[in-house]
């Protein structure tokens, strides 16, 4: 699995191009905004898009979906169903964090724990991860070991949980047990910042590094 970060939003969310070197169809994971950069890239790269795939419905993770989806025929595929209380608010999102307005949307397909994701001849697998949102996934390549965690896990801190039905327990539980199971040497790309390695956090992070939790 080939990737490429493409920041967007002034949130500078961690967009990812994501592609199967072999058959050349990509995906791309929460495309935010700034569609036109990322249709650039897709374009440079010499890729077929095949679809968009969300980690969870807040604004700077979906708010171009929609229109890139309108502009290359693919389908929205994610978050899990619990997060469409999110993306059904999303006019209402666009005036609290200052965006430009952005409709509401249904996704083609929500995704549940166990599902996987096929970009081209790559497989994704999904794990449901609540905390940071009800409705949250994390996507994860066992060939490449590596993982796309949205705003769960950050190199050295975690995500919010003061949104509404965000909840610091299942966030801490969905790290620990679902995230960490995955292996001390797997690779993660974060919503936003740096990428790091479980193994990493596990002994670093100053919010889960194993020696607080026991």
């Amino acid at each position: 699995m080939k990737y490429q970060i493409i920041p967007v939003t002034p949130f500078q969310q961690n967009c990812s191009l994501i592609w199967c070197e072999k058959t050349k169809l990509a995906a791309v994971v929460d495309p935010g905004g700034n569609i036109d950069r990322i249709q650039n890239e897709v374009t440079k790269l010499g890729l077929v898009l095949d679809k968009i795939i969300l980690t969870h419905g807040h604004i700077d993770h979906v708010g171009g979906a929609k229109a890139l989806a309108q502009a290359t025929n693919v389908p929205i595929i994610g978050p899990h169903i619990a997060d469409k209380f999110w993306i059904e608010n999303l006019p209402k999102q666009s005036q609290n964090f200052g965006f430009p307005h952005c409709d509401a949307f249904e996704p083609d397909q929500y995704l549940q724990d166990g599902d996987n994701v096929q970009v081209g001849e790559q497989s994704l697998s999904v794990l449901h991860c609540p905390g940071h949102t009800p409705g949250h996934i994390a996507l994860f390549s066992a060939q490449s070991k590596l993982a796309w965690v949205g705003d769960i896990l950050f190199r050295s801190s975690i995500g919010r949980t003061d949104f509404p039905q965000s909840n610091h327990q299942d966030l801490i539980h969905s790290i620990t047990e679902k995230l960490w199971a995955l292996g001390v040497d797997v690779e993660f790309i974060p919503g936003h910042g740096p990428i790091s390695t479980f193994g990493e956090e596990r002994e670093h992070n100053p919010f889960v590094a194993d020696q607080l939790l026991l």
